[in-house]
């Protein structure tokens, strides 16, 4: 069933992309769907970019090691990030016509400029991108049995991914980080309330997280029999 529902996820991507190239006609369209989209599908794309499957997988198993200080950086901080861009830096690209902060620096400075900011981008995004197509290659892996290995998987997905952006723009990606937000954090429910409630409670599995060792010598400070800072405030 999980396996039905995985190809009959990729073949609607596809389907949505090759639907959604019919609405491209200029760059605009390509980049920013002609800045026509309703604010649910702009806050669930969003979303979904900065929440994909390395978010679920990766950072949910960091957290689990090493706690709330395994996550600051992700997905706090980036969460942050995000915030201060839309801003500080939306609006005036917005005013300005811009579509990439690459055009930021064209108008600033000059085409080099622009250039060397486009290829610094890609270099900082090669990792994340890497991550999110090293999860979809496992997912692949995990619901065929082992029969798509996950280097395979990898390029499946690539090839899908790549499809429906190619032809569609942020059309069918916004479309599709829509539907795949939903199917997440329905998803995520799902399991949290499964898990939780075999591990007694929200309660039980909040207490079980890692704490820092300063926080744990804390405690031993104020549980010590005689010490001054063990009695009730």
């Amino acid at each position: 069933m999980i396996l039905g529902f995985v190809i009959l996820y990729l073949l609607l991507s596809v389907g949505i992309g090759l639907a959604a190239a019919k609405r491209v006609h200029t760059t605009k369209d390509f980049a920013v769907a002609g800045r026509s989209l309703p604010l649910p599908i702009v806050t669930a794309t969003v979303f979904a970019t900065w929440f994909g499957a390395e978010a679920v997988l990766g950072i949910s198993a960091t957290f689990a090691k090493e706690g709330l200080r395994g996550v600051v950086a992700d997905p706090f901080g980036s969460s942050l990030c995000l915030i201060l861009a839309g801003l500080f830096f939306a609006p005036r690209f917005y005013r300005l016509n811009l579509l990439t902060v690459g055009d930021f620096y064209r108008v600033r400075y000059n085409r080099v400029v622009e250039v060397l900011c486009a290829l610094c981008i890609v270099a900082s995004y090669l990792g994340w991108v890497a991550a999110q197509f090293k999860v979809l290659g496992l997912v692949l892996n995990v619901v065929t049995g082992g029969a798509v290995s996950q280097s395979v998987g990898m390029v499946i997905g690539a090839v899908i991914v790549l499809t429906y952006t190619t032809f569609g723009g942020m059309f069918s990606v916004a479309i599709l980080d829509f539907i795949q937000i939903s199917v997440i954090i329905g998803g995520l429910l799902y399991i949290a309330s499964i898990i939780s409630g075999l591990a007694g409670g929200v309660e039980v599995v909040i207490s079980m997280q890692p704490r820092p060792a300063s926080w744990n010598c804390f405690r031993r400070r104020r549980s010590r029999p005689g010490s001054p800072s063990s009695e009730p405030g």
